[in-house]
Order: C-alpha cells, then sequence, then structure tokens
C-alpha cells in the first residue's frame, strides 16, 4: 500500500501523496519541508548581514561633517560636535581589549534646539552616512510599566525591527529619542505625587543610555509571561536625544544674570541676548526637569540656532534632497520642467517664518501651493509650468484668518 515515506499516513488517510522515485510524501509532510526551508534560508540571511566593524569604514569628523553639509544647513557648531562625537564612538567599537588598557566609555548625545532647526534630520543623515540601523521614538509616548502607553522597551524593538531582527546590527545602532523635553518633571524639585510620563520614564532610560542587557518583546507592546523575549546589549548602541525645551532660555538668562552679578568672567555686555541657547550648560538641563542621573549619561551637549530667513531660503533650495529639487524630480517624471520665481520663494520663506514653523513648516507651506498642480498637471498636455509670486499668493489665501496645521 502506497504510503508517506515520512509520516507512513496512507494514501487514504491524507489529501495529496505525491510519488518519488523510490518513494512517496504528503502534502502536510511537503509544507513543513517548505516552512524549514524557509526558516533556514532567514537565518543564512540574517548571518550573511552581520555587523562587522572591520569592514566599516569609520568616517574622520571632517568627512562626517561635510557628508551633513550636503543635507543640513548651518548649524555649524552643532555639526562640528556630532561629527566628533559619532567619530568617537565608533572608534571606541573598535578597540581592542586590553586587560590593563583605558576603558572608553560610550558618549550619547542631546540635542537642545526649536522645533525645525535639523535636530532629527542630523540624526537621520549621520544613520545614513553609517548605514547602521536607526530609529526615531517619541519620548512622549513611554510611560512607566503597568500605565497605558509603550513600556520603554519599546525603542529597542523599533531598532531591531530597523536591523531587520538581527541583534548584533542592532547592538550597534543609532536611537534618536525625539521631544525629550516632554518628559522633563514639573520643576526642580523631586516631586511627591506620582509622574507617570516624566521622572519615572527618565528613571526608566538609564540602564539603556549607560548599557545594560534588555529583555525586548519582539513585536512591541507590553510584556506577558508567555512572551518569547530577545536580550539586546545597549552598551554600544548610540543614543541621540533632541528636544525644544521650550522657555529654557529664561533659566540660561537668570544663570547668566546670577553670573554677572557674582563678578563671574562672563561680563553683563558680552553676553549675546538674542541667542541664550549658545550658552547652554547642563545644569541649566536640571533647572529645566532632567534628572541629573540622565544628564550624566547625555555628556555631549550641544544647540541648534534659530533660522533666520537667510538659513531657510538655503534650506529649501540648495541642500542635496532640498524640498524644491523634490518638487523638480516629481514634475520631471511627468516630463513637466518645473520652476520658482525668486520672489515666490522668497514669499514662501516669509511665510514660514511669520507661522513659526521652522524649516519643518516649509514643506507644508509648499504642498498647499503645489496640490492643485499636481492634481491637475499629469492629465494635461503641459510641458512646462513656472510658479510666480502671485501664484502662490493665490493659493495661500484661503489660510488668511486661519491656523496653519503644520504635521
Amino acid at each position: 500500500m502506497d504510503k508517506c515515506s515520512f509520516c507512513e499516513r496512507t494514501r487514504d488517510d491524507v489529501e495529496i501523496l505525491i510519488s518519488g522515485v523510490s518513494g512517496f510524501i504528503c502534502n502536510e509532510c511537503a509544507e513543513r519541508a517548505n516552512e524549514i526551508i524557509e526558516e533556514v534560508n532567514s537565518k543564512s540571511k540574517n548571518k550573511k548581514k552581520g555587523f562587522d566593524l572591520k569592514k566599516v569604514k569609520i568616517h574622520k569628523p571632517v568627512e562626517i561633517k561635510e557628508f551633513l553639509d550636503k543635507y543640513v544647513i548651518g548649524q555649524e557648531e552643532a555639526k562640528k560636535i556630532l561629527s566628533v562625537a559619532v567619530y568617537n564612538h565608533y572608534k571606541r567599537l573598535g578597540q581592542k581589549v586590553i586587560s590593563d588598557d583605558v576603558e572608553i566609555e560610550k558618549s550619547n548625545i542631546i540635542l537642545v534646539g526649536e522645533t525645525g532647526t535639523g535636530k532629527t534630520l542630523l540624526a537621520k543623515t549621520i544613520a545614513k552616512l553609517l548605514h547602521v540601523p536607526f530609529t526615531i521614538v517619541d519620548a512622549t509616548v513611554l510611560t512607566e510599566a503597568g500605565y497605558v502607553g509603550e513600556d520603554i522597551e519599546s525603542l529597542l524593538t523599533r531598532l531591531l525591527q530597523s536591523a531587520d531582527y538581527n541583534v548584533e546590527m542592532a547592538e550597534k545602532g543609532i536611537v534618536f529619542i525625539d521631544e525629550i523635553d516632554k518628559i522633563a518633571r514639573k520643576g526642580d524639585n523631586p516631586s511627591i505625587t506620582r509622574d507617570v510620563s516624566g521622572e519615572g520614564v527618565q528613571q526608566g532610560l538609564l540602564k539603556l543610555l549607560e548599557g545594560a542587557i534588555v529583555n525586548v518583546p519582539p513585536q512591541g507592546g507590553r510584556k506577558h509571561p508567555d512572551q518569547k523575549m530577545i536580550p539586546v546589549d545597549t552598551k554600544n548602541i548610540l543614543f541621540i536625544a533632541g528636544g525644544a525645551f521650550d522657555g529654557i532660555e529664561k533659566k540660561i538668562a537668570q544663570r547668566l544674570n546670577t553670573q554677572v552679578v557674582g563678578f563671574e568672567k562672563k561680563s553683563r555686555e558680552s553676553v549675546d541676548r538674542t541667542n541664550f541657547l549658545q550658552y547652554i550648560a547642563p545644569q541649566d538641563l536640571k533647572a529645566f526637569g532632567l534628572i541629573p542621573e540622565i544628564i550624566g549619561r547625555l555628556p555631549v551637549l550641544t544647540f541648534l540656532n534659530h533660522l533666520d530667513k537667510e538659513a531657510l531660503r538655503q534650506i529649501l533650495t540648495e541642500p542635496k534632497n532640498s524640498i524644491i529639487k523634490q518638487y523638480k524630480k516629481l514634475f520631471d517624471m511627468d516630463e513637466i520642467t518645473l520652476s520658482f520665481d525668486d520672489n515666490a520663494l522668497d514669499y514662501i520663506v516669509e511665510k514660514a517664518v511669520e507661522y513659526k514653523v521652522g524649516a519643518r513648516g516649509l514643506r507644508s507651506i509648499c504642498e498647499t501651493i503645489m496640490t492643485e498642480a499636481m492634481f491637475k498637471m499629469p492629465s494635461e498636455d503641459i510641458k512646462e509650468f513656472r510658479v510666480t509670486l502671485e501664484y502662490a499668493q493665490s493659493k495661500l489665501e484661503f489660510l488668511n484668518g486661519k491656523m496653519l496645521h503644520i504635521a
């Protein structure tokens, strides 16, 4: 009687029995064999993609800054500090361990600057250069264990997902924690009440920033006893935190004023009162509401300058992937030559300054101006389209008296 060579079930017991040269296989055993092959191939693929630091080029600080210059306008001081910190971090990963050698500690980074100045773009661009896993996590969704929201470990889940669940690659990746100022405690003094998404989250982040083996739920969400965990060592993960820290200028001004009264080095005349952020120091972050422990684990502190009209104008047209170049590329795909008058570009910049939305708002304004053209023109026989000042103004007229929504 014909039967499967694997499970020994007969033809009457299975849906399909496939015959071979000297045996048979049923449909269920064939499906199981296919699953095993896919699993083995997946493991082999991940193994080939393993992170080999010897094969990765460690870019010098000057090279990193030159790459950043292609995508980020201005922010020279921030780019220099970031380039040195990233270079030292990956140089540290290549350090040979010798028993009596000095062990270089990890230097996580904190970027302070108002919305739309390029904090996220800087982190994204560095990850693009280094070809390492990168993820952005919004600190405002994180809460302490036991409360509604996301566990702090969920930020590592996202890093694992960006590394295609290759743990070795994820452990050399970059995590950008956005809106870190939103988890500041309410005031400089410890609160006696529960601060679910503030100080508690800061405490939870400590072990991740310093370096620890953390059990991570592979699909994110809350942990439960039956869930399989993936251990991830955060010792070599570079954490970059960013925040607007709205109102921190007042804290800086108070500190500088105290220094002036107390006959410190900085005189009242030498203080640039138009840009207090350039004087930011760790004690200002503490006064804002970050706990000293977390400030100590983010030792590299830098600021991003406010973007004036000239910087916004450059951002609009000059970077490698500037907004205007992207629109020209989109229209070029429909064989339409797109151009912008200079005064139309100036108008877009003026609106961004008026709405106080920074570089991020430039895209929303451009999208409002260009949507109708992008809707109609692919269906029309048009080879050239010029955006004039009058056209840009007509498309933004409906915003008068309304609030511009910036996503």
